[in-house]
């Protein structure tokens, strides 16, 4: 995505649509990319032709899948646009497209208010300290509710929201809204998709309320602007332009978070929405230098300025297979330029490759570019090597950025090729896949020899397997799907271990001493050399690393995948005839395999957060039948003539839940489900887990 005019990056902002299912997050995008002239008409999901949602599936299924970038320009500036999945399946697309945006606009549904997968996309952005605006959308929909959506900020998200807008009546009978900063009523053309809109005076019977809004917003404003509380307390009128700068000011520091309305769909508010992204937004300059480890010292820290003059540093965040160019390395520039034909270090492998092709993204169009400058979101060809979360830098300045973290898998089914064909073609698609998604894994099952596949969801496989039929054109039997349960180990334990092996020729020896102890939750595998003085050569070390990785994927309780495992290499001995990377290898996995076994593993299970909307004469029914399912239910919470109830399940429990959901409430209950966290299993699934009945 290019820069802002000539290269400025003051004039560019990057931005994230985020939001729950069926918020409006791309009905919204289509209309920014209308209003912006970037299309002449836009798509609808119902109709299956929108520009953001270009996947089949997507448009079949009428949900987004993958995250589409795309640019476009409004009021001379540059806003590039990540357009989010809303579904918990898809929930990887959302982190790391905040890891590399500099604001985000979130889309509330006026009617579903702030819904659960409202809360994660909002926690993950706070991670990040994304700025946020806010866009109520659907304000045309039967049980519109402004106020209880902007009240539910408060309460589900502990945000600090600003009304910047009112809503000109509601449902059927929204027709506009009021600008409390500019306090003028707007008002959109009926023919031309909203194209045109028309500023008036404040209709009567809304200018009390609407002087009481604006008077609040200012109160709340003052307590972050100086200004505006100086002329409070002198009862001055305050320009709009000065409620402006300290909006601005506020917002770019996330300690506020303005409330924008409208009707996508009905193309009303979406031009405000655009102007508040231009005025409020941060520019990569707003949001200053970026910070990574320097390598030489690890300890020590690198800063770069967003400038083209400084050495070049960027993140690769996502990789996306393309029938046309190949392999597309999605790549945030955060300093410097990045140019066809340059090489660049890679500081996560050490290695230096060549871009061939830089791209500016439109969904899945590209438009060629020769160069890419500070602030810009470009996709490259050209590097093989470079995987999600790698920083490509200047290998004479390196750094190394924090590195993005995804949640783990919690569902799993069995796959089969149907023939000897497909059984070549299926490994390479799973590995093509697997590079695209980092929350989708694939093993294989040491005892069956199955070849199995676990993501975030039931969509999320089905997504997967349909797009290895018709993508990659692999014919395959799909096995049901059930829980992907992992082990971790409770306890730190230290060996030494000697593999030692004489077969008449060369022998095998190898020597590792090492600690090995439970790490941070979702911390995956983490290994630290921390051998001084060459007892192990550094050629080695590699070897025992990938050893104990080949290790983690059999567990010792329940042959499920080890996680969470630190392991730091201390000492060890080599012999100069009989060592090599063989003997190192198979000494890290089985001294591993040794260590984990005495070490007190458990068996853990992901955890769900369910939240079932149901009508109240049923709440005592499905309660009942929820704390059937060893759950613990956090609250319930009136919501009109429904409760909504959140717990939280073992995933194992929810299997079939849906069926039994619309029959304990004659079909009218539903609900959201998404991963919570991972905890360790009952004694009841121990036992079934394992078949050892003497816990």
């Amino acid at each position: 995505m290019a820069s802002g005019d000539d290269g400025m990056p003051q004039r560019i902002r990057n931005i994230g649509i985020i939001a729950h299912i069926d918020a409006g997050k791309t009905t919204t995008t289509e209309r920014i990319l209308l209003y912006t002239g970037k299309i002449h008409r836009p798509g609808e999901v119902h109709d299956g032709n929108t520009i953001m949602d270009w996947m089949d599936q997507e448009r079949e299924r009428g949900i987004t899948i993958t995250a589409a970038a795309t640019t476009c320009r409004w009021k001379e500036h540059t806003i590039n646009i990540i357009d989010t999945p809303g579904h918990v399946d898809f929930t990887v697309e959302v982190e790391r497209s905040l890891r590399v945006l500099d604001g985000a606009v979130v889309v509330f549904c006026a009617v579903g208010g702030v819904q659960p997968q409202s809360e994660t996309v909002w926690h993950q952005a706070d991670k990040y300290r994304i700025p946020r605006l806010t866009f109520i959308n659907k304000m045309d929909r039967v049980g519109a509710d402004f106020l209880g959506t902007v009240e539910a900020m408060r309460k589900k998200l502990n945000a600090r929201p600003l009304i910047l807008q009112m809503p000109i009546g509601s449902e059927e009978a929204f027709i506009g809204i009021v600008d409390l900063v500019e306090f003028k009523a707007a008002y959109f053309s009926e023919d031309d998709y909203g194209s045109h809109v028309r500023y008036e005076e404040i209709p009567e019977g809304l200018v009390a309320e609407a002087r009481t809004r604006r008077m609040e917003m200012l109160e709340e404003l003052s307590h972050d602007s100086d200004v505006i509380l100086e002329k409070l307390l002198e009862d001055k009128e305050i320009e709009a332009v000065e409620i402006q700068q300290a909006l601005r000011t506020a917002i770019v520091q996330s300690r506020m978070f303005p409330v924008l309305c409208g009707s996508a769909f009905k193309n009303k508010g979406v031009q405000q929405l655009l102007d508040a992204v231009v005025a409020y937004l941060p520019s990569p300059l707003d949001r200053g230098t970026v910070s990574g480890h320097s390598l030489r010292t690890p300890e020590d820290i690198e800063t770069r300025f967003p400038s083209e003059k400084e050495p070049l540093s960027a993140l690769a965040f996502k990789i996306q297979s393309d029938q046309f160019v190949g392999r597309l390395v999605f790549t945030r520039v955060y300093s410097g330029i990045l140019r066809v034909g340059d090489a660049v270090f890679n500081a996560n492998t050490g290695k230096r490759e060549r871009v061939q092709r830089i791209f500016q993204m439109h969904a899945d169009k590209r438009i060629e570019i020769d160069r890419a400058r500070c602030g810009d979101i470009v996709a490259l060809t050209g590097l093989r090597q470079t995987v999600t979360g790698n920083t490509l830098c200047d290998d004479k300045r390196p750094l190394l950025f924090e590195a993005i973290s995804f949640p783990t898998p919690v569902i799993e089914i069995a796959i089969e090729p149907k023939s000897k064909a497909d059984q070549e073609k299926l490994g390479m698609s799973l590995a093509k896949l697997s590079e695209d998604d980092p929350t989708f894994k694939v093993r294989s099952d040491e005892n069956t020899g199955q070849t199995l596949i676990s993501g975030m969801g039931e969509l999320h496989l089905e997504v997967i397997t349909t797009r290895l039929m018709r993508e990659f054109h692999v014919e395959a039997n799909v096995g049901k799907p059930y829980v992907s349960y992992s082990e971790t180990i409770t306890r730190s334990i230290d060996r030494d271990f000697r593999y030692q092996k004489q077969t008449g020729g060369k022998g095998h020896y190898a020597h590792i001493i090492f600690s090995v102890g439970p790490g941070k939750p979702n911390s995956g595998f983490i290994f630290r050399n921390d051998i001084v003085g060459g007892q192990v050569p550094r050629e080695f070390i590699p070897a025992i690393e990938h050893g104990m990785k080949d290790a983690l994927n059999f567990g010792p309780r329940a042959g499920y995948p080890v996680t969470d495992v630190q392991v730091v290499l201390t000492g060890g001995s080599s012999h100069s005839v009989d060592s090599s990377d063989l003997a190192f290898r198979i000494a890290g996995s089985l001294g591993i395999k040794e260590a984990l076994a005495q070490a007190a593993p458990i068996i853990l299970e992901p955890i769900m957060k369910v939240n079932v909307f149901v009508p109240e004469e049923y709440t005592g029914q499905v309660t009942g039948d929820i704390n059937k399912r060893n759950a613990q239910i956090l609250g319930i919470e009136n919501k009109g003539n429904f409760q909504i109830i959140t717990a939280e399940v073992p995933l194992a429990e929810m299997f079939g839940y849906a069926t039994t959901a619309r029959s304990l409430s004659q079909g009218r209950a539903s609900f959201a489900m998404e991963f919570s966290h991972i905890k360790e299993v009952s004694k009841e699934t121990y036992k079934r887990l394992t078949g050892d009945m003497t816990v």
